[in-house]
């Protein structure tokens, strides 16, 4: 088998940084107008209660202290050289959905922190106001700013079905906005969503690679405890991706990328409490182990 090579995030951030780089994810305490009423109440089909932000810090902390205990847990990941930075990742809920004032303020906690070399904020593309892009563009000149856009799908009827709540030209508007400012843009892609076809997947992996968006996070779907999504699974109404089924679209996927997008995530982690399919993305070594034989075949010599 040919070699399927990608820009990982780990090279990336050794080419720019040149050092180790971890991520603490931090938690706002933010809402979302999917939550609040303002779009809906009950949020994306898909969405955990903690706004996909289950491994998150304490919204109960303040940013400086979330940060400080994620340092500490990820400590036993650091080189022994000492030569480690930080992303400070503020990823449940939408993060720039709020008081503009009160987010100007842990957006600073968290950037001033010496050890953290990017600022990365999770949120919708329907919530990028002037005052929002305002604010980014003045966080952007002093460290490097990344903004994470959950456009999942370009497909109408999953739009529609996800509760996602925007159409894709306001992604569209939002990537042209961002990168205006030298903003990088970083999309989220679930990959398995009920009634699309690989070619469906497809489509949607090829026009964020076309829209100007400098990486990519591709998503198994997670069916979790106490979403729509579950009812929907327990009703029978579709049956999630196999590990090789979902290895065969994340292998096409990669080639109909740029070569220069960076590959966040090739997959993700459910919170194995709350997971209840496919329980086979529980097993990250497993799943690990499965992708490295199919980007990196070994050559066997008969």
């Amino acid at each position: 088998m040919e070699k399927i090579p990608y820009y990982s995030l780990n090279q990336y951030l050794k080419d720019r940084f040149g050092c180790k780089v971890l991520k603490v994810s931090l938690d706002a305490g933010c809402t979302c107008p999917n939550r609040d009423g303002k779009l809906d109440t009950r949020g994306c089909i898909f969405c955990s209660k903690g706004g996909s932000g289950d491994f998150a810090g304490d919204r109960r902390l303040s940013i400086k202290e979330q940060l400080r205990l994620g340092k500490e847990f990820l400590k036993a990941k650091n080189p022994k050289d000492g030569s480690v930075k930080y992303i400070a990742y503020f990823q449940a809920f939408t993060n720039t959905y709020g008081d503009i004032d009160e987010l100007k303020n842990k957006f600073y906690d968290a950037i001033s922190d010496p050890e953290v070399c990017v600022l990365s904020i999770a949120t919708r593309p329907d919530c990028l106001g002037e005052d929002v892009l305002s604010l980014l563009n003045e966080l952007n000149k002093i460290k490097p700013v990344w903004v994470e856009l959950g456009l999942q799908t370009i497909k109408q009827e999953s739009i529609e079905y996800i509760r996602r709540g925007y159409d894709n030209e306001i992604y569209d508007e939002a990537v042209k906005n961002l990168t205006s400012l030298g903003i990088e843009v970083i999309t989220h892609v679930i990959l398995g969503l009920p009634g699309e076809s690989k070619e469906d997947m497809l489509k949607t992996v090829k026009y964020v690679g076309e829209s100007g968006s400098k990486g990519i996070k591709l998503q198994l779907l997670h069916v979790l405890k106490e979403t729509d999504l579950y009812e929907d699974y327990k009703k029978g109404f579709f049956e999630p991706l196999s590990m090789d089924e979902y290895i065969d679209i994340v292998v096409d996927a990669i080639k109909v990328l740029p070569k220069d997008m960076v590959i966040h995530r090739l997959t993700g982690d459910g919170d194995k409490k709350i997971l209840v399919a496919p329980l086979w993305s529980g097993n990250k070594k497993a799943v690990l182990n499965a992708f490295s034989k199919r980007l990196y075949p070994r050559k066997t010599d008969f």
